[in-house]
């Protein structure tokens, strides 16, 4: 029954988002990002690496239950079995991950083996890779990660948040953060009920979208 709990707390960053989020705006998983656009050796651009950082309380609620050889101490085998329900429960979600290259949606497809959790510090860290189904030869690429309910909310790093992995030369780099949310729209959602909704025209995701633009000549 220990396991079992824990497992469904693996799935609380993407399954919940349906159920919860959308009664509630308000951010209940906070995501803080890494993240590396991967080059094939023919300039194709293959994929994209994240690493998401999550915040102490949800760590904390995610690790209830799981055995450890160490109390308080968790290997990636031990946060396998989590790790594995977190990225099948996400695929539902597209990975919050969307993708545009020379201007056309283009699609993923699901991580291969080798995504991980690490745990340091009381936190835990989710590593994954989305390939394209395709390699792009790209001149424009435009990437966004954001929970358009937004019961997540998703950062980059302060420093160094994101790199080009094997890029040719001509490719240049922009990371564009989010503004800060209105004062008026941030009163709002602190004064919500659990039931009460947002209408669709005030739907929060998007508007704070994390971006990774990449331009190359």
């Amino acid at each position: 029954m220990v396991k079992q709990l824990s497992l469904i707390a693996a799935a609380v960053l993407a399954s919940l988002v349906a159920f919860v989020g959308s009664a509630s705006a308000h951010p209940h998983v906070w995501v803080t990002m890494r993240s590396e656009l991967v080059y094939g050796p023919d300039g194709s651009v293959t994929g994209i690496r994240h690493a998401w950082t999550f915040d102490d309380m949800f760590s904390a609620f995610a690790t209830q239950g799981i055995d450890s050889k160490k109390r308080g101490v968790f290997t990636r085998d031990e946060l396998e079995p989590l790790a594995k329900t977190n990225i099948e429960s996400l695929k539902d979600f597209d990975y919050f991950t969307v993708a545009r290259i020379n201007g056309k949606k283009v699609d993923f497809v699901d991580p291969p083996k080798g995504y991980y959790l690490d745990y340091k510090d009381q936190i835990l860290t989710l590593h994954f890779t989305l390939p394209f189904k395709t390699p792009q030869k790209a001149q424009d690429v435009q990437i966004e990660i954001y929970d358009p309910s937004y019961f997540v909310d998703f950062s980059f790093e302060k420093d160094n948040a994101v790199a080009l992995v094997g890029a040719p030369a001509n490719c240049k780099m922009m990371v564009a953060r989010p503004e800060e949310m209105d004062p008026a729209m941030a009163a709002k959602l602190f004064q919500m009920t659990p039931d009460q909704k947002l209408s669709p025209s005030e739907m929060l995701g998007a508007q704070f979208a994390n971006r990774i633009l990449v331009k190359c000549s």
